[in-house]
């Protein structure tokens, strides 16, 4: 892992991020984006299978408090209410410019899951002369119960230590990165939650692809970003959960690799 330094409120911030396939100058770049509870290293192999079948470069980072990036103050605490939204249209923009990407010019395919499809999401309507394709698996635009209740069964296997010798693998703050993306999504003001309307500006080609027993969401995800983005392409996996890359890992890398053939030829 490298790391580079960001400005988050006026402060500088430093996060870790590896290229994949750094050598393949001239090919597209996908950025990957980690779930709620994720980090770079939580990907595992499989960004580098998806760049190894579709030819691409790769960026996977960890964000501000994930990982060994650098750790937000006050782990007790909640992430601010607004969080995906800051991600999508001020730090993602920030670490494009500490790493010399041009988006403008490059326009890079963003690829998300969970949180991370949704900051991919309002990255794209955000900026659309600075995005390429969008992919995004299992991705929020509104508040559900079955996900606040999902998350509230997760406290338990917090109380009992096992959610946190998982996370202590993955982050320097797993205490940090459990309280602030739980506690911000159980809190009462972030039940109204609702993105939906700011992503009616993706211009990009879109690709949404959700499992049907999703823990954390329904297909109603799948069916608001289809009716406020009407081009978008849904795929819905069967015998599927949150987290499709690891459990329809080829099924994936093929829908992704054809989506991307198309819409790259096309120039989108």
């Amino acid at each position: 892992m490298q790391r580079t330094s960001i400005a988050i409120d006026g402060q500088p911030v430093t996060l870790e991020y590896e290229w994949i396939a750094s050598g393949r100058k001239d090919a597209p770049l996908i950025v990957f984006l980690h779930e709620g509870l994720g980090s770079a290293a939580m990907w595992g192999g499989w960004p580098r299978s998806l760049c190894e079948a579709t030819g691409c470069r790769g960026l996977v980072f960890s964000r501000y408090g994930y990982g060994h990036s650098d750790t937000r103050p006050g782990s007790g605490q909640g992430w601010p209410l607004d969080y995906l939204e800051r991600e999508a249209r001020e730090n993602l923009p920030a670490l494009f410019q500490a790493l010399g990407i041009d988006a403008a010019r490059e326009r890079p395919v963003i690829f998300g899951h969970s949180d991370g499809a949704t900051i991919a999401l309002l990255y794209a309507a955000a900026f659309p002369e600075r995005a390429g394709p969008v992919v995004v698996l299992a991705p929020h635009v509104f508040v559900e119960q079955v996900a606040r209740e999902r998350i509230a069964r997760l406290q338990v296997t917090w109380d009992d230590g096992r959610m946190a010798a998982h996370l202590a693998r993955l982050h320097d703050d797993p205490a940090g990165v459990f309280n602030g993306w739980s506690r911000c999504w159980l809190s009462p003001a972030f039940s109204g939650w609702n993105v939906a309307g700011a992503i009616e500006s993706i211009a990009s080609p879109l690709l949404a692809v959700q499992g049907r027993q999703d823990q954390y969401g329904t297909l109603d995800q799948l069916y608001e970003i289809q009716r406020r983005v009407p081009h978008a392409e849904l795929m819905v996996l069967e015998d599927c959960r949150h987290v499709p890359y690891e459990e329809h890992p080829e099924a994936v890398i093929a829908a992704v690799s054809g989506f991307l053939a198309r819409s790259l030829a096309g120039g989108g």
